[in-house]
């Protein structure tokens, strides 16, 4: 067990602690709290939404994907993810900012009325399970991994947590905010320069480019039939349009300080997203030829060790404390606006329609109150679901969103006629049809992806639950 290094990152989590305690001192309401009271420059917008995805699954699970079955293998995240940012800066970032919104939830309110606005929220949340259980996973196996097994997964799952907990509870967004801008700057300079020492390693970054060639890994389009096409663009559009309905990414963009700066900081940091999670890739690449055989094995059966394991058995201390402080940035960075966005969207849209005429001290209590909970439920989920590969939780986590949410926020600002009536259908629709392709209730999951038929259902349902009774009525005139 290395203590330096241990105390090294100790140090490094009790500074994110006290940068929170600082934000809390500038929180004054639940604007403040859940968006930083819209008031943050483009650099720290830029950040914020470059730290919305880079987490556990891009440093560890999208890497060993790539080496695995290449770029193809990675269409949903990053190219998805990173793409979701984009279009949410081209698209969405305006038209939702001048609404001056709270949470996601409160579109779908003013939209189509309080029955979409709790079924949408609900299903908001519930997708956050994997997504943040993916990230409990992750700093479980980094303890683990830096006390040489002394810390259970388990018992690291429940540090890790705590450590996040605490400084989201007192300082909210603007906490998160914060330490994203901190984190974000040990993550690229950490990485960047463990990618040129893991290029020596190997023998320089052209054997290694080399070897990513004659294995065939820069192949991207699936084979051409229909099948394979199909399953390509449901992998996709998962995190690509389903990530687009969903509380953290709003919360990142809704707290620039105006709309253009929500709209370029969004673009930029999905831009930056896609370019810098290439960093990662090229490191496992370097690993596998430095670790030769032992690194594909590792690859193959236990690949979310590999890259910690590679840095710990082949580079000295300088490194390993730059990797752990780079790889600890990216998942807190994630986990901390994860555990916020879903107590926020509870408190805001769930518990105010249960218990109208909170004061604005009670929905501040509310929602921190609710982060714990949620906090502990994720970490139950996490433990009870140890095994789960962190992409697989990752890629499972926006199904639901981009089945039942996605469309309804669309057509709502982009489809004039779109009524209550078609966002109720388009979402029974969806989930409907989503639920219908699972492996347990039939094969069609086989021959054409869930998710996909379930937002081409989705649309279909918004088209006639908007126009059927326009129709009808136009006839009875």
């Amino acid at each position: 067990m290395n203590t330096t290094l241990i105390s090294f990152v100790v140090l490094y989590l009790l500074g994110t602690l006290a940068l929170g305690a600082w934000a809390g001192t500038r929180i004054k309401n639940t604007t403040d709290f859940a968006v930083a009271g819209r008031s943050l420059p483009l650099i720290m917008v830029v950040t914020t939404t470059f730290a919305t995805w880079f987490g556990a699954e891009t440093v560890m699970g999208i890497p060993a994907k790539f080496v695995q079955g290449g770029m193809n293998a990675i269409v949903e995240d990053p190219f998805g993810a990173g793409t979701c940012l984009i279009l949410v800066g081209m698209f969405f970032a305006a038209r939702l900012y001048k609404l001056n919104l709270l949470t996601i939830g409160d579109f779908y309110r003013q939209r189509y009325g309080k029955g979409i606005e709790v079924f949408c929220s609900i299903a908001i949340i519930v997708s956050y399970l994997g997504w943040v259980a993916a990230q409990i996973t992750a700093l479980g196996l980094v303890f683990t991994v830096l006390t040489n097994g002394a810390m259970s997964e388990t018992a690291g799952m429940i540090v890790g947590t705590l450590a996040v907990l605490v400084y989201v509870v007192i300082g909210g967004f603007l906490a998160v905010a914060w330490t994203d801008f901190i984190q974000m700057i040990v993550l690229v300079v950490g990485l960047s320069i463990i990618a040129m020492f893991s290029a020596d390693l190997a023998g320089g970054s052209d054997k290694v480019l080399t070897m990513i060639s004659e294995e065939k890994l820069w192949t991207f389009l699936p084979a051409a039939n229909f099948t394979d096409i199909a399953f390509f663009v449901g992998a996709a559009v998962t995190m690509m349009l389903g990530s687009i309905p969903q509380q953290d990414v709003f919360q990142r963009v809704m707290s620039a300080k105006d709309a253009p700066t929500a709209r370029t900081g969004a673009v930029i940091g999905g831009a930056s997203y896609i370019l810098f999670a290439a960093v990662p890739m090229f490191i496992v690449a370097c690993a596998v030829i430095v670790m030769g055989q032992s690194g594909l094995e590792m690859a193959k059966n236990d690949y979310q060790r590999l890259l910690p394991t590679f840095v710990l058995t082949k580079m000295p201390l300088v490194m390993q404390i730059l990797f752990f402080g780079a790889l600890l940035s990216a998942i807190k960075s994630t986990s901390s606006a994860t555990l916020l966005a879903p107590s926020t969207s509870f408190t805001e849209n769930i518990l105010k329609n249960l218990r109208p005429g909170m004061t604005d001290k009670q929905q501040l209590f509310a929602m921190r109150a609710t982060i714990v909970v949620f906090a502990a439920t994720v970490l139950a989920y996490a433990i009870a679901m140890r095994g789960t590969s962190i992409y697989e939780l990752v890629s499972s986590a926006y199904q639901v969103t981009l089945v039942a949410a996605f469309v309804p926020l669309l057509m709502g600002l982009y489809w004039k006629r779109a009524t209550t009536q078609g966002a109720i259908l388009s979402a029974a629709f969806g989930i409907a049809t989503w639920v219908a392709f699972f492996p347990q209730l039939s094969s069609w999951g086989e021959a054409f992806p869930g998710q996909l038929a379930g937002l081409l259902a989705a649309f279909l349902g918004m088209f006639v639950g908007s126009l059927a009774p326009q129709v009808l009525r136009d006839r009875k005139e």
